[in-house]
């Protein structure tokens, strides 16, 4: 594995909106709560130590949600992280109602998003928040209803930036009639690019592309076929080729790895230190084929 160095961008950097700027390998909190992403987690301790760790590396972008325990995320980075160092940027997100493990619920009532980002702002800590994402559109609520009050609370300096996230093209296109979206959040990785239409619009567009489940939850680290043969070649672990071909895709490419294991943090922060050859981004490109 490649030795991990304090960089000042992580794989580059990308500047959300055209003024945040971001490593362009994130880290994102969710599975630093309890199983099924519901409650605390088995060791609270253990838990901030991940994401004290991910910010020593360099880490710049953390991304957490209101639905993520519920809420037990947004703390942990509060308790572990604050005051905040200059240059984090935390990214959160509302639009799903948990009601139970592995149950998530898409509410968009305008009402509802607008008390959840006052309570995202009181729990992290902060003024404004930097980058507020639409967790799920909600087929029940107009989407113009539910980018108008994420435009409300930016244009009351309470939310900087705005996001969605699963989103089609299609969808993407009408919101940015109601708002400015400066990222998109899909599922996408080596394995599955049913979203590749998103990310070339977003690249044509400027928008930031987060890439959630980037590594499948460890599904892509067994590092069987053409991931395992690349991974041998460059010296590295699958989970890590995963994620540099993930970076060498795009330039507004922005994925971040969730882990609750300071080891892993320490081994997808070094991801962005690999190189892959143009035979071998061919090869990997070919596995959803």
């Amino acid at each position: 594995m490649s030795e991990v160095t304090m960089t000042d961008y992580i794989g580059g950097v990308f500047s959300i909106g055209g003024s945040l700027p971001v490593g362009r390998l994130g880290y994102g909190a969710m599975q630093i709560t309890g199983p099924g992403i519901w409650g605390p987690p088995r060791d609270r301790e253990a838990a901030k130590a991940v994401l004290r760790r991910a910010v020593e590396l360099g880490v710049t972008l953390i991304d957490t949600a209101d639905s993520y325990g519920p809420y037990v995320s947004e703390e942990l980075i509060r308790e572990a992280l604050h005051p905040y160092p200059q240059g984090l940027v935390i990214a959160t997100k509302a639009g799903l109602v948990r009601t139970g493990p592995g149950v998530w619920v898409p509410v968009g009532r305008p009402a509802y998003l607008r008390q959840e980002a006052e309570m995202s702002l009181r729990r992290l800590g902060v003024e404004r928040l930097d980058l507020f994402q639409l967790h799920r559109v909600d087929p029940e609520v107009p989407l113009a209803e539910q980018l108008g009050v994420l435009a409300e609370l930016q244009s009351e300096g309470k939310a900087d930036r705005i996001g969605l996230s699963e989103v089609s093209v299609e969808l993407l296109r009408e919101a940015q009639s109601y708002a400015t979206i400066d990222t998109v959040q899909n599922l996408y990785n080596v394995g599955n690019r049913q979203s590749e239409s998103v990310l070339q619009f977003c690249e044509s567009a400027g928008i930031g592309f987060i890439p959630w489940f980037p590594i499948q939850t460890g599904e892509l680290a067994q590092g069987k076929g053409v991931l395992g043969e690349v991974a041998r070649e460059v010296g590295a672990t699958p989970a890590q080729v995963a994620l540099a071909w993930l970076l060498a895709k795009s330039p507004v490419m922005l994925p971040i790895p969730g882990t609750s294991s300071v080891a892993h943090v320490e081994e997808n922060v070094a991801a962005a230190k690999i190189t892959l050859t143009a035979d071998q981004m061919a090869r990997l490109d070919a596995l959803a084929s």
